[in-house]
């Protein structure tokens, strides 16, 4: 037992997990109980051995067998728009499987909304939906006549709009293409299909939210978090969608307690939407802020996604002769990383394809020789598809992967279907990364898939997609790997590796207790796995109802 009484032995715990599994971090001894004291861990041990940090007012938890472990820690994922979307029309393949349930939803929001308001959704499949296609406009137009919609695709590059909403954005159909974007066209009509930056004028006229709408997704997102394990997240894009009244809300959210998670906030520094002028002003600087809210990177997004054929690689996908979107030119790039990196802050650049992590690596090249700084660590979003000369460079300057196991387990089936076999067997890969000393985070991107971490955990073990289809399987982890991912990598992958990851003395005292033992049960049982308790910062912020006690 590391020792937490005092001197004279006055020392009693404010709260102690007893009589069950401690799995306090990657090579660190299993536990039986831990203690917390002041919001940090205060020892971990036997029962017996915690027995005496008992006292009085020592809240016990009887953890009857059950597995505790350091709370999880999504490294990537939106927390404002997950909140906001849990409010808007949910066009998840699990809510709308065919194309006239997705038109039947629309239908529904619109009778709902005042005529002349916006119809929002997100999370709709083209690939899994019964037509194979993405909605057209036409349809859309039938299903809310009298309102403006925009509907998003799960991978959140991607989105349908329908006639009133392009003619708010002005798009018609001699409306060019923009730079790193496309508009959809069949026989010369607009089909209502948007990618990347060709989203933006639609995104600019949607109606602004206010701080409270923010605050309010936020708490939203992040209480349904507490009740997965996660208790902390990298928000990954403050302004992405309502620009500094993003930073506002999250600040506000922290100030007035309705933080429900610990946040690590990326700065948007893109071409056309950035925060980082408001930002320098204030002096947020990537590390600024406390445990609860702390400044992160800067984002920069450089492709689009696999899924959409949009991530910009150098061999073109199946069946033609696509090779997804540069967003930016390299001299745009280069011109903003280094800026960026002589201010001193971190930048966690969005590059799927093999073709945009080379662009981004480039930059990263040239920012480090002109200012080194050799634990800066940078860090490439998501980081799907990269040759093995590209590792060699991430390992060589320490650039850390963010990459999404969970992308695997939704969309594996359809990378198939998009790219050939080889090339998708050795995407996202975790055993080479772990292998090159990298230490790979785990995270979902959510709402781009579910928050569920154990599907998440469940893909890194098996390297199997949702229909059972096996991809890639030298890169399967250990249970105890996936865990690391998911906690001390993921920390480690925000320079806060020295607070939290693990249940040691003196870090924080965030916990999470789950039914069923993920390092030692079958792996189809890691799917349905339940969070029944979460402690952060030593206090119970979550009990699962009619969870075992």
């Amino acid at each position: 037992m590391t020792d937490g009484t005092t001197e004279n032995g006055a020392v009693r715990a404010d709260l102690v997990l007893t009589g069950g599994k401690v799995w306090c971090g990657k090579g660190l001894p299993l536990c039986e109980a831990v203690a917390t004291f002041g919001g940090r861990v205060l020892a971990t041990g036997t029962a017996e051995e915690i027995a005496p940090l008992i006292g009085p007012d020592t809240c016990v938890v009887e953890l009857a067998g059950r597995l505790a472990t350091p709370g999880l820690n999504d490294a990537h994922m939106h927390l404002l728009p997950y909140g906001t979307s849990m409010a808007e029309v949910d066009l998840r393949t699990s809510a709308a499987p065919t194309l006239e349930a997705l038109l039947g939803a629309v239908r529904e929001q619109a009778a709902r909304t005042p005529q002349g308001g916006w119809v929002i959704g997100r999370g709709y499949d083209h690939f899994k939906l019964d037509v194979g296609r993405h909605p057209y406009r036409e349809e859309l137009d039938a299903a809310a006549p009298d309102h403006p919609v925009y509907i998003v695709r799960t991978c959140g590059h991607l989105a349908v709009a329908n006639t009133k909403a392009l003619e708010l954005a002005g798009i018609d159909e001699e409306t060019p293409a923009p730079q790193g974007g496309l508009i959809g066209r069949e026989n010369g009509r607009l089909t209502g299909l948007l990618a990347e930056t060709a989203r933006e004028p639609v995104m600019a006229v949607l109606p602004d939210a206010t701080v409270a709408d923010l605050v309010d997704s936020i708490e939203r997102g992040g209480r349904d978090c507490l009740s997965r394990g996660l208790t902390s997240v990298m928000e990954a894009a403050v302004g992405i969608r309502d620009g500094w009244t993003e930073m506002l809300a999250y600040q506000t959210a922290h100030r007035t307690g309705r933080l429900p998670v610990r946040v690590y906030a990326v700065l948007m520094g893109d071409k056309g939407r950035t925060v980082l002028p408001q930002a320098r002003a204030a002096g947020m600087l990537s590390g600024a802020g406390d445990d609860r809210f702390r400044i992160g990177p800067v984002k920069i997004f450089t492709d689009g996604s696999a899924g959409g054929k949009t991530a910009a690689m150098t061999r073109p996908y199946k069946g033609g002769e696509e090779r997804g979107l540069l967003c930016l030119r390299d001299d745009e790039l280069l011109a903003m990383v280094r800026e960026g990196h002589r201010e001193g802050f971190r930048f966690a650049i969005h590059a799927i394809g093999d073709a945009a992590i080379e662009q981004v690596l480039d930059a990263y090249e040239a920012a480090l020789a002109e200012a080194p700084d050799p634990d800066r660590r940078h860090r490439i979003e998501h980081c799907g598809w990269l040759r093995p000369d590209q590792m060699e460079r991430m390992a060589r300057m320490h650039v850390l992967p963010a990459p999404q196991p969970a992308f695997l387990y939704y969309f594996g089936d359809l990378y198939l279907d998009v790219l050939e076999a080889e090339r998708v067997h050795e995407s996202h890969p975790m055993r080479t990364w772990i292998d090159a000393g990298l230490d790979p985070s785990a995270s979902t991107d959510c709402p781009v898939v579910e928050i569920d971490p154990f599907a998440n955990i469940y893909a890194m073990v098996t390297r199997k997609t949702d229909r059972g289809t096996e991809i890639g399987p030298d890169h399967r982890l250990t249970p105890e790997e996936a865990l690391h991912a998911y906690t001390y990598a993921s920390a480690y992958a925000a320079h806060e590796e020295g607070i939290k990851g693990r249940l040691v003395r003196g870090q924080l005292a965030d916990i999470a207790v789950f039914d069923t033992d993920i390092l030692a049960c079958a792996p189809d049982d890691i799917l349905s796995t339940r969070c029944d308790l979460t402690v952060l910062g030593g206090e119970i912020v979550y009990e699962r109802e009619g969870a075992s006690a």
